[in-house]
């Protein structure tokens, strides 16, 4: 009904001429992406592009600003334009799937990366993210963490839930009890969420020793609500964010981080897409890849110093 409404509102037909444009290449590809200023988003779109560039197609970039409404506007303007694939990371809003549909169902081929719904049977470019938060996690317990916090955002998204299954399942391989108020929604993912939010639970519960945050900008709010409290990171709380953005090293101390492959993903998906195009038939199978994430070790978590002072005190 939605993707009615808008095909509506944008003047949108598929009439039969629009369709026969379709077996016509216009070397153009759509992309949707949640934030173009987000870091790791940047880095898929030079990826994207330099695969793009070298086999002769041009890139239309459209942001839904993590939005459904736009994210179906943004879908349905692109295949008005007649672009030859598209590209998607989903928004956090986004929980109803008819806008992709129908982009399948008028055989444009779709890739998704990073954010893809399950109820898509289509390829998608990935990280995993269970692996990935059991890592971190771990991380944190190998540092002497004992009563750990996540703060998540956009929890309706696919890759949320996978972040909060691996930081359950590093506490239950390290007999560390899961309490219920250690997973934190954080609404937005914002910097100002990860720092109220964390405040909040501090006021309430002073003991936590360890933070991992869904994202880097989230660790930063969070190590501002930490320094509120005049603690000391790591020695008091050790906090490791995600995507390992550029500001990481910046930190004052420098930000612990799973490091995303945002060029390789980037490029991953637009070959992906490539292969779609250049198939022959219209019932290519649809390919899951699964990339690799590294936790980087910085000072906002390192302990080793620490404990090595406490050894040689002894």
């Amino acid at each position: 009904l939605i993707v009615q409404e808008l095909a509506k509102e944008l003047n949108y037909a598929p009439n039969q001429i629009a369709l026969s444009l379709r077996n016509q290449e216009t070397k153009i590809i759509g992309v949707i992406i949640p934030e173009i200023v987000h870091y790791f988003f940047s880095s898929v779109i030079a990826g994207i592009e330099d695969i793009a560039y070298q086999n002769g197609y041009t890139v239309m970039f459209c942001q839904s600003n993590e939005s459904f409404t736009k994210e179906v506007k943004d879908t349905m303007a692109l295949l008005a334009n007649r672009v030859d694939g598209l590209l998607i990371s989903q928004s956090k809003e986004t929980e109803k799937y008819d806008h992709f549909r129908e982009v399948q169902r008028q055989g444009v081929p779709l890739v998704f990366f990073d954010r893809a719904p399950n109820e898509i049977d289509a390829s998608k470019v990935i990280i995993d993210d269970e692996n990935a938060a059991f890592e971190a996690t771990s991380h944190l317990i190998q540092q002497g963490c004992t009563n750990i916090v996540h703060l998540a955002s956009g929890l309706n998204l696919d890759i949320s839930q996978k972040r909060i299954s691996g930081f359950k399942k590093a506490l239950t391989k390290h007999k560390i009890p899961l309490m219920s108020n250690c997973i934190i929604n954080c609404n937005e993912g914002l910097k100002k969420d990860g720092f109220s939010n964390l405040r909040e639970h501090l006021n309430l519960y002073p003991h936590v020793d360890g933070v991992f945050t869904s994202n880097d900008t989230l660790a930063i709010g969070a190590m501002e609500a930490i320094h509120e409290f005049g603690l000391k990171i790591p020695r008091d709380i050790a906090v490791i964010g995600f995507s390992n953005w550029d500001f990481c090293t910046l930190l004052k101390p420098a930000l612990s981080s799973v490091n995303q492959p945002g060029l390789e993903m980037g490029q991953l998906a637009m070959n992906t897409l490539l292969e779609h195009l250049q198939s022959k038939t219209d019932s290519i199978r649809a390919k899951t890849h699964i990339l690799k994430s590294k936790v980087i070790q910085r000072g906002s978590s390192d302990r080793s110093e620490i404990s090595e002072s406490l050894h040689l005190m002894k």
